[in-house]
């Protein structure tokens, strides 16, 4: 990913909580063609060096049979983004050598690849994916809820998918490269827009603020 360094996030604490509070991505494959499937991962940091992220694919898609053996994958997280007018900027009128821009926030990380038709690593991985993502909606539902039955015809029709990750590359491109006061024009003008990702936008600008 082409990251100028004032754009750059190594910490691996900060890349982790963002993968944590945008666990939906898409994973890409190229051993036998691009292959993309998107796909909600589950980041387990004490599983390897720099960690794991698991997850599972519907058996009909056929990226689990596309994917040779210690295949590199690309996994792509994205985070809030919005587009940036230079009409926000104040410099504008030194001369007027603006243009408009994106900001946004990207995690890549690159690992190896398998693909494991087992039911129990299934049944612990939907367990995990369950307990994390129902309670956020305040709900006590678990896979233990489900008929014995009906849990095995559904781990039939899936196949897990574990990434262990060798490389992170993160990227807030931010408004960093600007002076103080288009920072603050960025800022207003995308929480004066109402949108809640502008927003959320104008809330990492004021973080990365350098």
């Amino acid at each position: 990913m082409y990251t100028p360094r004032s754009f750059a996030e190594t910490e691996n604490d900060v890349l982790y909580a963002f993968i944590d509070a945008n666990p939906f991505g898409a994973l890409i494959t190229a051993s036998h063609g691009l292959f993309a499937t998107h796909l909600p991962l589950v980041l387990r940091r004490d599983s390897g060096p720099l960690g794991t992220l698991e997850g599972h694919v519907a058996r009909a898609n056929e990226h689990h049979e596309r994917v040779a053996p210690a295949t590199e994958a690309l996994v792509i997280f994205s985070g809030p983004h919005a587009h940036v007018t230079p009409s926000w900027y104040p410099s504008k009128l030194e001369g007027g050598k603006v243009v408009p821009t994106w900001n946004y926030v990207a995690v890549h990380i690159y690992g190896t690849v398998r693909f494991i038709d087992d039911p129990e690593f299934l049944r612990a991985h939907l367990a995990r994916l369950t307990a994390r993502h129902e309670s956020e909606r305040g709900s006590k539902w678990t896979t233990n809820d489900l008929p014995a039955d009906y849990m095995t015809q559904q781990l039939r029709a899936i196949v897990g998918v574990e990434i262990a990750i060798t490389r992170i590359e993160g990227k807030w491109k931010m408004s960093q490269n600007r002076v103080e006061v288009d920072v603050d024009g960025v800022v207003k003008g995308l929480r004066d827009s109402g949108s809640a990702e502008d927003a959320a936008v104008a809330d990492i600008v004021l973080s990365r603020r350098r």
